[in-house]
């Protein structure tokens, strides 16, 4: 265990699948970290599990048991995921430190108290022999924070500086920011910014039967819907003052279809939710 190697598990908003990163994670005499990325994989969600999961952000009929069964599949495919990477590289289990798995969200709502994530941490400890740390929001909700995002801590210890104020954009399902001013700990924030691919995704499955647009091709075909933008910007999560964070309980194709979105050129409207992701986070980092 001298090699300080950990990996990363994510699975995130996007519902696309499962990221494995291993990573040698060393202390510097600064007290800085030095994270090396030294090999990674994917491995996608089938159909039957990321409709699974869509369906477990909303009330169901027995959802206990759903979410239940949800969990040992994830479980099992984070498992696949890190031993196809370890077998890959010829690399022996006990080797790794920990693994870092943050689950999959399916419930996220701070203003109630609760983030809920589901992956069964101990089934995946069983099936790779290594020890996971999981878990992760449920402390920063109880202790009065959003629960999301997390990565700004470690964005702070990698890219923070002395002389560059930096600002690092995440775009997922969701986006999200980290802060990063002049170096000073006490002053990194990060925040949810609102859709990143989310909806974009959502209806291009929609309208074109795939699970996303492929470099914005399609969206380059169609032209920004001005009104419809304006009405989706007029939401007020936009405005409102970080801390904050949001997901699927917010940002839904319900939400979406409220809009009266059917009456416009499919095109059109990607390219408007398009530019309601760019332009939801250029006005964020520029406040």
């Amino acid at each position: 265990m001298t090699n300080n190697l950990y990996i990363g598990l994510m699975s995130g908003t996007s519902l696309d699948g499962v990221d494995v990163a291993l990573t040698q994670i060393t202390q510097t005499p600064t007290q800085s970290c030095d994270v090396k990325v030294l090999h990674t994989h994917f491995v996608a969600f089938d159909e039957p599990l990321r409709t699974l999961l869509l369906k477990l952000h909303h009330p169901s009929d027995n959802e206990l048991e759903v979410a239940a069964l949800a969990s040992n599949s994830l479980a099992r495919l984070y498992a696949e995921a890190v031993n196809a990477l370890l077998t890959s590289h010829h690399i022996n289990p006990l080797d790794i430190t920990a693994i870092g798995c943050h689950g999959q969200t399916i419930r996220h709502r701070p203003e109630l108290g609760f983030t809920l994530q589901i992956g069964n941490a101990a089934l995946l400890a069983e099936l790779t022999q290594i020890t996971v740390v999981s878990d992760f929001r449920s402390r920063d909700i109880a202790a009065g924070g959003q629960g999301a995002p997390l990565v700004p801590a470690f964005h702070e210890a990698i890219f923070a500086d002395s002389r560059i104020h930096r600002v690092v954009i995440n775009i997922g399902g969701i986006a999200n920011l980290t802060n990063l001013p002049i170096h000073d700990a006490s002053t990194v924030t990060g925040f949810d910014t609102g859709p990143g691919n989310m909806l974009m995704d959502a209806w291009t499955l929609q309208n074109l039967g795939v699970a996303y647009d492929e470099s914005g091709h399609w969206a380059a075909t169609g032209q920004v819907i001005q009104p419809l933008l304006d009405a989706l910007l007029a939401h007020p999560y936009f405005t409102e003052a970080p801390p904050k964070s949001t997901g699927r309980d917010l940002f839904s194709m319900a939400w979406l279809l409220s809009y009266g979105i059917n009456k416009y050129l499919p095109a059109d409207v990607q390219r408007t939710l398009l530019e309601l992701s760019a332009r939801s986070i250029a006005t964020a980092v520029v406040q």
